[in-house]
């Protein structure tokens, strides 16, 4: 049965659309159509996605998207769904009754998850993970983010082998509600026989942002023939004209001018109710990285200077003016009004929005681009961007853990510590360390491999056949005190898979080697350091004052107790020393 309850409070920011776009409600559900010629387009979503996870269940939401579709099975319908970092949709083309049967089947099965597909749906997710590969933005969030929120689309969806039926049944009934919900249809009425009963609930906000870069602007390391930049910007509609105005300018600079990209281009994307991302890509040849680089700097001080041609500013507000030059603009805007609805983002009629585009200016542009090069973040492929006044991205711990300490069985400036507080491995470069009580997740193989990750990003992999003395009672240590919830068991590896210690090399610096972690290295800690000259020198001075106090006073017998207290203090800084070297600290990491 379908109602028609105009009084909900849901819809009231909708009135500012009457004539534009109808709206209603349909079993509590926010209900927004317009006409269209043709068949009719649907779209459910839900106001839940990759970033409301945490990492030992990412991938829940994924997975109820799936288990709602499977009872369509073989269907000729033009459906889908798609599972976003803020929603869930579930969209589909099609005759009035064939919309109908597709909606009910999905409201139905979230009812009632076919959970016996539960297993084979994870694999499902884990193949379509493997199918999909890194592109070039795949580390940008986890920089930005760290392994949480907004970040977990960096990462793969730890969920898909350890979540049990009862958890993905709650999150079904407690996010898939009517309550968390709009629906869209491009028609000028409502269907009949839309059964689309779902549970109460609630309108969860979008999750806040966190943040693992202590700095910006920054710039980290990339992949050779790509450049990366990403930025948060408040939600405006200068913002998005902005974004049309970097990527022209970009596009003119870099290929058309230079010739350094083939591709240059910039976009603007709503993450949430209150801002967005705005991205910008370039690529390269490896022998015109660095002029792209530069290239791409110049294009960002002349906007954050001003200098913007009217011209510029002109064609990127046409462009974005033509989305309103289409036949049934209601129906054309009702997937950004669902949305907006969703998210409790404001909502602006058409002829409010040209308002926006006309009153925007080459100031406000100018604005826009200092916060965007403020809040950024760029991936460079080459060797960094300190002299564009940028700072590096976090690539060490600012401390470590104290504990018992595990040399590396292949180098020996590197060493693993096992604490109370947390895991700390030591490196030439710096200190990495992930603290149990800000553990987002730690995936466990029953070999005794442990792998930590931080909420900041931050990972250390503890494998007993790597390092020195790792027995079964220390890797006791981390499961007692890593969370219940952030552990992730995964299966037994073969033998084979099982790391054995390399040949001795000599240390090299590393950089991240995917979207799953940083890099292992950031601080001041290294290996000959200020404090290691002094404390080596000290060490090596202070055995000739020894011998000299002994020689000229062997005789004397209140002699021995100031020798006594001298050796101490030369094992000392022996002790010292050696930590220096190799933990960048004079006793273990605190």
């Amino acid at each position: 049965m379908t109602t028609h309850d105009t009084s909900a409070t849901a819809l009231n920011a909708l009135g500012v659309l009457d004539g534009i776009v109808r709206h209603t409600t349909v079993h509590g559900i926010p209900t927004l159509f317009a006409p269209r010629p043709g068949e009719i387009t649907a779209g459910l979503v839900f106001r839940v996605g990759h970033a409301d996870e945490t990492l030992p269940t990412s991938g829940i939401t994924h997975l109820v998207e799936h288990l709602a579709l499977y009872r369509l099975g073989l269907s000729d319908l033009h459906y889908n769904g798609a599972t976003a970092s803020t929603y869930t949709l579930f969209h589909v083309t099609g005759d009035e009754d064939a919309v109908v049967t597709y909606l009910n089947s999905v409201c139905e099965a979230l009812r009632d998850l076919p959970m016996d597909r539960l297993e084979t749906e994870k694999d499902l997710l884990r193949t379509e993970a493997g199918s999909r590969g890194k592109g070039a933005l795949s580390q940008m969030p986890l920089w930005r983010y760290g392994a949480q929120g907004y970040g977990l689309s960096s990462y793969e969806e730890h969920g898909t082998r350890t979540l049990t039926p009862d958890q993905v049944r709650h999150w079904a009934e407690t996010r898939f509600t009517r309550d968390n919900a709009v629906l869209f249809l491009t028609a000028d009425r409502v269907p009949d026989g839309l059964d689309l009963t779902l549970p109460a609930g609630r309108r969860f906000p979008a999750p806040a942002a966190s943040s693992a870069l202590p700095d910006t602007p920054a710039y980290l390391r990339g992949e050779d023939g790509h450049l990366v930049f990403t930025s948060v910007l408040r939600r405006s509609t200068a913002a998005a004209v902005f974004a049309e105005v970097l990527g022209r300018a970009l596009f003119q600079d870099l290929r058309q001018k230079g010739g350094y990209s083939y591709s240059a281009e910039a976009d603007y994307s709503p993450r949430d109710t209150d801002f967005a991302t705005l991205t910008a890509y370039a690529d390269a040849l490896p022998q015109k990285q660095d002029a792209a680089v530069g290239g791409f700097v110049d294009v960002f001080a002349r906007l954050r200077a001003g200098r913007i041609e009217q011209a510029e500013l002109d064609s990127a507000r046409g462009k974005l003016l033509k989305r309103y030059d289409v036949p049934d603009l209601g129906a054309a805007l009702l997937p950004s009004y669902a949305l907006s609805l969703l998210t409790g983002h404001r909502i602006l009629t058409p002829e409010q929005h040209r308002a926006e585009l006309e009153a925007v200016g080459v100031a406000d542009l100018r604005e826009v681009a200092r916060e965007a090069w403020d809040g950024g973040l760029l991936q460079v492929p080459t060797r960094g961007a300190d002299w564009a006044g940028l700072t590096a991205a976090p690539q060490f711990s600012p401390s470590g853990v104290s504990g018992t300490l595990h040399p590396s069985l292949e180098d020996d400036d590197v060493t693993l510590i096992i604490g109370e507080a947390g895991v700390t491995l030591s490196t030439p470069g710096g200190l990495v360390t992930v603290r149990y009580d800000a553990c987002a997740a730690m995936t466990t193989r029953p070999d005794g491999a442990r792998c930590l990750t931080g909420l900041d990003g931050f990972q250390v992999t503890v494998e007993p056949t790597l390092f020195g003395d790792v027995t079964a009672e220390r890797i006791a240590v981390l499961d007692k005190a890593v969370p219940a919830a952030a552990v992730v068991p995964l299966p037994a590896r073969p033998a084979q898979e099982i790391p054995q210690p390399r040949e001795r090399t000599a240390p090299a610096p590393r950089t991240p080697a995917d979207g799953s972690q940083q890099a292992e290295g950031r601080g001041s800690a290294g290996r000959v350091s200020g404090h290691f000259v002094f404390v080596t020198a000290l060490a090596t001075l202070w055995p000739v004052l020894l011998v000299t106090l002994l020689v000229n006073g062997i005789q004397e017998p209140s002699i021995r107790l100031p020798v006594i207290a001298g050796c101490v203090l030369e094992f000392w800084l022996l002790h010292a020393a050696r930590n220096l070297y190799r933990t960048g600290q004079p006793t273990t990491p605190q």
